[in-house]
């Protein structure tokens, strides 16, 4: 693993989300089969979430399958799926071994009984781990989450009102914060850095709620190709950025001021 900065250091992102894009491209330059290309991609996955757990990074959201991913051709789907199950059961013992935490979020309902089997083990091997907290949207997209949260919330007041008048009342108390509390990643901090390789410029329904206040990283390189160097650079990259959250920038630099004082 490349060393970041010290500077870098100080200001690691707590959540990083990765759009890995590229891996078609990266098969079709070498004239291989686009399964070719996602198998590639496995490796680099690898080296990112070793990256994140050796850098104590909380937590690291992957976009591995798109509800819209569906509509690509039947045998790259099939092969996508087969390379989940076979990826899940040659990595979890190894990612278990290390600490991570694996979790799933999207609607998994559509995959396979294997799969689906093979989902449910991988969590249920590693939910007691302390350490990475790896996500993995699978079938997921950020307006089904939004979709699905308020279907949840509204199941919940549902339940909780006696009577019309009741659940009137309810839809008052509701804001952003338990609005938030019934979407995937609920409890985790939200994304610090979003990072898509690939030289695509946008983030493609995944986490848009979420993504609200990320520090957005584009990148040309094929996901196949993304280094340790590669991940050092984005961490660079966001270390130097400001985060004012509606704030002016002499805001925040007075802030820092007095907290380097304190």
């Amino acid at each position: 693993m490349s060393k970041v900065s010290d500077n870098t250091l100080q200001t690691l992102p707590r959540h990083v989300a990765v759009v890995m894009d590229g891996n078609g491209r990266w098969a079709n330059k070498r004239h291989l089969p686009r399964a070719a290309g996602h198998k590639a991609g496995v490796n680099a996955t690898r080296k990112i979430v070793e990256n994140c757990a050796k850098n104590r990074i909380a937590a690291l959201t992957i976009f591995a399958f798109s509800s819209e991913n569906w509509n690509r051709p039947k045998s790259e789907v099939s092969s996508l799926m087969s390379l989940f199950v076979s990826t899940l059961t040659g990595e979890v013992k190894k990612l278990h071994k290390k600490n991570v935490r694996v979790r799933f979020i999207g609607e998994r309902l559509r995959f396979s009984e294997k799969l689906q089997k093979s989902i449910a083990e991988c969590e249920a091997l590693t939910e007691d781990n302390t350490g990475l907290k790896l996500n993995i949207a699978a079938n997921y997209g950020g307006r089904w989450d939004i979709v699905n949260a308020c279907r949840s919330l509204i199941s919940s007041m549902q339940d909780s009102a006696t009577d019309t008048d009741a659940a009137s009342l309810d839809v008052q108390s509701i804001d952003e914060q338990l609005f938030g509390s019934f979407l995937s990643l609920s409890d985790t901090p939200e994304p610090d850095l979003l990072i898509r390789t690939g030289g695509e410029q946008r983030i493609s329904n995944f986490l848009i709620w979420q993504l609200a206040y990320a520090e957005l990283y584009f990148v040309d390189t094929l996901w196949p190709d993304f280094s340790d160097q590669d991940f050092s650079d984005a961490l660079d990259w966001f270390a130097g950025r400001q985060r004012r959250f509606g704030k002016t920038g002499q805001q925040i630099q007075q802030e820092q001021a007095t907290a380097a004082i304190e």
